[in-house]
């Protein structure tokens, strides 16, 4: 059976199955994507685990996305605008060789917060840190929650699309106090773009 009637099974199988929990689904990069509502990403997560038609026991990746700056026409489609936040979920079935990716779109834009599949698939763990800390998602029921990339006291969440690249605070080693401090930033932020020159005909082959 050839990879795109395997993901058409499985697209169908899922619509009979999922029923009211699935939003929608469509066919991007070869690969199927399905969109779940928050609330029930346990309910889906355990059954796409568990029934043998689907199988997929291992999870492969898990992401937060920030839409706030999102294509309009895409936004428009899946309802992006006014939610800002989502988690996405990679899977695998390794006995079924197939793939599946989640999107789920995270309710409240303020304080963003969703269930963690913790429980389910167990590497999710360090997964729902990285989106904690980069894009500032709580995971509800997350075992030890708490930032895996940035420094303890950092402030903010660097992959938001409101976070200033030059952060808020910088850090730096205080002579008298002998140890690192944080103060604010003082390097003023600003654009720059190169100004590129090309000689006329740069680059034409004379063959």
């Amino acid at each position: 059976m050839s990879t795109s009637n395997q993901q058409e099974i499985l697209a169908k199988t899922l619509h009979i199955v999922l029923a009211d929990k699935l939003v929608s689904s469509q066919f991007q990069h070869d690969e199927l994507t399905i969109i779940v509502h928050a609330q029930h990403i346990l309910s889906v997560g355990e059954l796409l685990r568990d029934n043998p038609e689907f199988a997929f026991d291992t999870l492969i990746d898990l992401c937060g996305i920030d839409y706030s700056a999102y294509g309009d026409s895409l936004s428009v489609r899946h309802g992006l605008r006014e939610r800002r936040f989502a988690v996405i979920y990679h899977l695998l079935s390794v006995s079924l060789n197939h793939r599946l990716r989640i999107r789920v779109l995270v309710e409240d834009n303020e304080f963003p917060a969703i269930d963690s599949v913790t429980e389910i698939w167990p590497v999710a763990n360090w997964f729902e840190r990285e989106a904690f800390d980069l894009y500032g998602i709580v995971f509800n029921n997350h075992p030890d929650l708490r930032r895996i990339l940035t420094d303890y006291g950092f402030i903010g969440n660097p992959f938001r699309k409101d976070f200033p690249l030059s952060g808020y605070v910088e850090m730096r080693y205080d002579d008298e106090q002998k140890r690192v401090i944080y103060q604010p930033v003082s390097i003023e932020p600003r654009e720059i773009t190169p100004h590129v020159i090309r000689e006329e005909h740069y680059g034409d082959s004379e063959f």
